[in-house]
């Protein structure tokens, strides 16, 4: 495995578990909108899944401009992706990612032409992750204090995907 596909793979295995996320778009003043949204598929591969009704903000921001970008966290790991994001019409899609968590905030059924798919495409990544969670960092901050040497309680790299 390439050190590429290694710190692909990381990042897959830290975002696994994080369902929500912050979706930032660029609106038409270029200003950055970010709004929370739940990723449908867990298994990171570079793109990620979320539903959204057409008539949307999020939809309009992606159809003038396709820069994206997608904030995850934990207790212990914090995600940042950049990429691109656009909107997909792809039924066999809908209902194959359908669930009662998108039936809450999109009632009118998976059938309805108002909902629709968006798809994040990943190109780069950068993650924070403090391996031991919150007694390590603990240890590793008051180490930092004691010693009076910077703190150094986790992992930082961008990836490339």
């Amino acid at each position: 495995m390439s050190d590429t596909e290694s710190a692909a793979a990381k990042v897959a295995e830290l975002a696994k578990d994080i369902r929500i996320g912050m979706f930032t778009t660029v609106d038409a003043d270029g200003r950055f909108i970010s709004r929370p949204m739940a990723q449908q598929e867990v298994e990171f591969d570079g793109d990620l899944w979320f539903f959204a009704e057409r008539a949307s903000r999020k939809v309009a921001h992606l159809a003038a401009n396709p820069a994206a970008s997608v904030t995850l966290t934990s207790n212990d790991t914090w995600i940042s992706i950049t990429g691109t994001a656009a909107v997909v019409d792809d039924r066999d899609k809908v209902h194959q990612l359908w669930n009662g968590w998108v039936e809450a905030w999109l009632p009118q059924g998976p059938d309805d032409p108002t909902v629709t798919l968006i798809r994040f495409t990943a190109d780069s990544a950068e993650y924070w992750d403090t391996p031991g969670g919150r007694v390590a960092s603990l240890l590793s901050f008051v180490k930092s204090k004691v010693t009076g040497q910077r703190y150094d309680g986790g992992e930082n790299e961008k990836v490339d995907l």
